[in-house]
């Protein structure tokens, strides 16, 4: 058996050898297998390769039958080996057989080895293949060994990436990354995007995998990891930086990461055990991917991505790559994909070069998607596999209207949709035309249309869009994208911000809407949630936590001195709620007036409708508050037990629906009674056809994303609202058994030529 400080080292340097060696591909590999199970006094060693259609393949194997090399085959999932590759976890097991998932193939004889140890050959966090040794005595394999086979999984991933890998092909067999390839998903925000690819964490290949000696790589990755630290200093030293809080929260999240010993002991094993510092940060970046994929818990999953980012920007350091070089060079029709990224690092790139994002995970309600929107980028999302699938450079379309994405297209797919992009520019130029143009239809009535914000990025939107003003400005994104609770002084500067911004337009703010599934990093509650969409969340935890509320709304206050401020409170479900808050709120009033400061002019205090019990409390809630907004979104999850974020029921059900339609209908006729403005802020208000529909149920004020105001004020425009209102009315009161009143809506807007 070989000795605990010498077994990897030595494994290492032969396989150096062997790759330095003339050989063909199929007998490197077989000399490799051979080489790890001699090095670790192991009866088999065997290699599978995961192919594109999901089977792993076994390409090489020393022990078992050389004739099931290529014809032992199992799916991703199934066996020992599937397992591995599905979970990303090793296995070290006694007994394999008497395992769950043991799955026999009598090809192979296996069937004659008890002990088992198998890890999966990780590149970039996403799974190649599985690397396995056997013996017939029952034992456990040390943790020197099972880093040994780690460390090796890690070099078998690179000739797999290197253009060493091309000898996988042959026919029949596609385990390439440059054929055409579509993926069908969710269309985040509207718009085409044809460009090339970006990766948002760049694959940084490394050519270089074994040390000469370590004591020199040590002192190589200490030198980068101080310049590291030093650089996210000096970021945070900058006065933009500075000014700008959201960039800031985000480099210290990394500065904490940057520091952490747990992290660079790690690296130091990887070095001592034989790898260059590159090498080392790539090994050891792709098992902790793999290990926080797989946790449950949204903070640690939240901060994958501030990692990730970490460990590219230290393997720049050590390689000599200059991120102000990559910045600089960055192509000009960038599409970013990422597995997921925070609003703050979408602002770190370059507008002007950016044609679209695409996303692995996300949801059409999470913070970066609502920033691409600010900005008109055309986003896609649950676009699984799509980063494992793409290279830096490759040609790339996103359709952002219909959730498609078109990895390296062929001729004919470019030359559509860049068809696509020319109409949809004659239509941007309309819409720009229509900047300054009223929004009134053509029976000369009045719709306000507002816009939808939450960062400094929307504010140059207001005006660009023509906007009346800010119908929903978000808070809680200042919140999301922090590392701490932002201070009061932070708060106040952004909401002044936004306020000089609007100038003499209105500015609703909606205070702190966190909770469900948008998780603050560094608030925890004090239990697990079985279902956190309906807990402890929005104006439930402010109330339950005042001093959060009120270093809140002092903060507003003191912004919005001399003006009016109009503040709207989420999740209301008791009119009790809105009268309790109106007393902090008369409490901070009284504070401030007591120091002589200036107060607002008005401070007026409204609610959203997004729970259901609400709408038996009408005439209360609208006697409670100056102004109402329907948050139809939520309104519409609630009313309909309909998860946005289960895909086997999101497009089950239609916003469209009798049902739905017949509740925002009573809505604004209780609010018409009381004579309580009401706006309805959501993504119907951003369509043209849902938009038609609610300015046809009588909503005189609507507000969504800047994007959303040119296509919905040329759609008014051409309507005659009281036409469309007797159409939908009597839809809605007679019986009506359709699930949705969609198709009759469209017939509508096509019989009487309004764009859509």
């Amino acid at each position: 058996m070989v000795e605990l400080t010498t077994g990897p080292r030595v494994l290492l340097r032969r396989l150096r050898a062997l790759m330095a060696e003339a050989l063909e591909p199929q007998e490197r590999l077989n000399r490799i297998v051979k080489e790890i199970a001699q090095n670790m006094v192991a009866e088999v060693c065997s290699f599978y390769i995961l192919r594109n259609d999901g089977v792993l393949e076994l390409f090489a194997t020393e022990g078992l039958n050389p004739q099931s090399v290529h014809q032992a085959q199992l799916r991703l999932g199934q066996g020992l080996v599937g397992t591995i590759a599905a979970s990303t976890n090793a296995l070290n097991l006694t007994d394999a057989q008497a395992h769950p998932a043991f799955a026999y193939l009598p090809e192979t004889g296996e069937e004659a080895y008890n002990s088992f140890l198998g890890v999966p050959v990780l590149r970039a966090g996403r799974t190649l293949g599985v690397l396995v040794v056997q013996n017939k005595t029952k034992r456990v394999y040390r943790d020197d060994e099972l880093e040994a086979l780690e460390t090796t999984a890690m070099v078998l991933a690179e000739i797999i990436a290197s253009s060493d890998g091309g000898w996988l092909e042959r026919p029949g067999l596609e385990l390439d990354l440059g054929r055409p390839i579509s993926f069908n998903a969710l269309g985040f925000n509207e718009g085409v995007g044809l460009g090339h690819v970006v990766l948002h964490e760049p694959r940084i290949v490394v050519t270089d995998l074994f040390n000469e000696d370590s004591a020199a790589e040590i002192i190589r990755l200490e030198n980068a990891i101080n310049s590291l630290r030093l650089s996210i200093d000096n970021m945070l030293e900058r006065r933009e930086v500075a000014s700008e809080g959201e960039h800031r929260d985000v480099l210290e999240a990394y500065r904490m990461f940057a520091h952490d010993r747990g992290w660079v002991r790690r690296l130091e094993e990887a070095i001592n055990n034989g790898l260059t510092a590159e090498a080392a940060v790539e090994k050891v970046q792709s098992d902790t991917r793999a290990r926080m994929m797989q946790m449950t818990d949204p903070y640690m999953r939240e901060r994958m991505s501030d990692f990730d980012d970490l460990a590219n920007r230290l393997m720049r350091q050590l390689m000599g790559h200059d991120a102000k070089t990559i910045a600089e060079t960055l192509v000009k029709d960038a599409i970013i994909i990422a597995r997921s990224m925070g609003a703050a690092e979408l602002l770190d790139y370059p507008r002007e070069r950016l044609r679209g994002v695409v996303l692995e995970d996300g949801s059409a309600t999470s913070h970066v998607v609502i920033v691409a929107r600010a900005m008109g980028i055309p986003v896609v999302g649950q676009v699984k596999g799509v980063v494992a699938m793409a290279e830096n450079n490759d040609a790339i379309i996103i359709d952002g209207d219909d959730g498609t994405v078109h990895l390296r297209p062929q001729q004919d797919v470019e030359g559509a949709y860049a068809e696509k992009v020319r109409f949809r520019a004659k239509r941007q130029k309309l819409f720009k035309e229509l900047r300054n143009k009223p929004a009134v239809t053509k029976d000369g009535v009045d719709i306000t249309l507002l816009m939808n914000g939450g960062l400094l990025v929307d504010l140059p939107q207001l005006e660009a869009s023509g906007a009346e003003g800010i119908g929903l400005f978000r808070t809680e994104l200042q919140f999301m994208i922090a590392s701490t609770f932002p201070k009061a002084e932070q708060q106040e500067r952004l909401y002044r911000s936004v306020l000089e911004a609007a100038k003499d337009k209105p500015v609703t703010f909606r205070t702190l809407d966190v909770g469900g599934d948008k998780i603050l990093p560094y608030f925890r509650s004090t239990g697990q949630e079985e279902n956190p969409a309906m807990g402890w969340r929005a104006i439930r935890l402010t109330l339950d936590r005042p001093g959060l509320m009120r270093t809140q709304l002092r903060a507003l206050l003191k912004a919005a001195g001399g003006k009016e401020l109009r503040l709207m409170l989420p999740m209301v479900t008791e009119v009790a709620e809105i009268w309790t808050a109106r007393q902090i709120i008369e409490r901070e009033v009284k504070h401030l007036s007591r120091f002589d400061y200036v107060l607002p002019s008005r401070v007026k205090v409204g609610a959203m409708i997004e729970v259901p019990a609400l709408l038996w409390q009408l005439d209360e809630f609208m006697e409670a508050v100056d102004f109402a907004s329907v948050g139809s979104n939520d309104l519409f999850q609630f009313l309909m037990a309909v998860d946005r974020g289960n895909s086997l029921i999101a497009d089950r059900y239609d916003q469209l629906s009798p049902a739905f339609l017949r509740v925002l209908r009573h809505i604004v006729l209780v609010s018409e009674r009381h004579q309580t403005p009401v706006t309805l802020c959501g993504e119907m208000a951003g369509r043209p056809l849902t938009a038609m529909t609610l300015i046809a149920l009588g909503f005189k004020s609507i507000s969504m994303s800047p994007a959303s105001i040119g296509p919905v004020k040329s759609m008014l425009r051409e309507l005659n609202m009281a036409q469309l209102n007797q159409h939908l009315n009597e839809e809605l009161d007679k019986h009506n058994e359709a699930h949705s009143l969609r198709d009759s809506m469209l017939r509508f807007a096509k019989d009487n030529n309004i764009p859509l």
